[in-house]
């Protein structure tokens, strides 16, 4: 019985770290999509509410937007993907040292974004990733 519970379980790890890279990217490309729309307003926001430690806001507007862009779609291939999930983990992370004020719910899902990429980030992309074909393909007998 414990082998097929810990069999069912195995053939879940695959699916569900899909799901988690799928959910966590589209967060992340979502913002980095809506700062594009309205750049000026996203430099605002930098200037006078997003407060990132030891950059000057245009420079974090940028590096921001692009982890939000790039990141994401590094993450969904599973291509370096645990580079991927330290990187929006960084972008995460930055995102709530850089607000004066955050609403408990803000924080809350800031959490949980940051929980299922530390899991990518331990753990890797998954059965179901570039990295894992990669690694089976070139390095099978390493």
């Amino acid at each position: 019985m414990v082998t097929l519970a810990h069999a069912a379980l195995d053939a879940l790890q695959a699916p569900a770290a899909l799901l988690a890279r799928l959910y966590v990217a589209q967060v992340f490309f979502l913002s980095g999509l809506t700062k594009l729309r309205d750049w000026d307003t996203t430099l605002m926001l930098f200037v006078d509410e997003y407060h990132v430690p030891l950059l000057p806001p245009a420079l974090a507007a940028w590096m921001g937007t692009g982890g939000e862009l790039l990141l994401p779609v590094l993450l969904v291939l599973g291509l370096g993907g645990r580079f991927a999930a330290l990187g929006l983990s960084v972008v995460n992370l930055a995102a709530v040292l850089s607000l004066s004020e955050i609403a408990p719910a803000a924080l809350q899902q800031h959490i949980t974004w940051g929980v299922v990429l530390a899991a990518l980030a331990l753990y890797g992309p998954g059965a179901w990733s570039l990295d894992r074909w990669i690694q089976r393909r070139w390095f099978a007998g390493v």
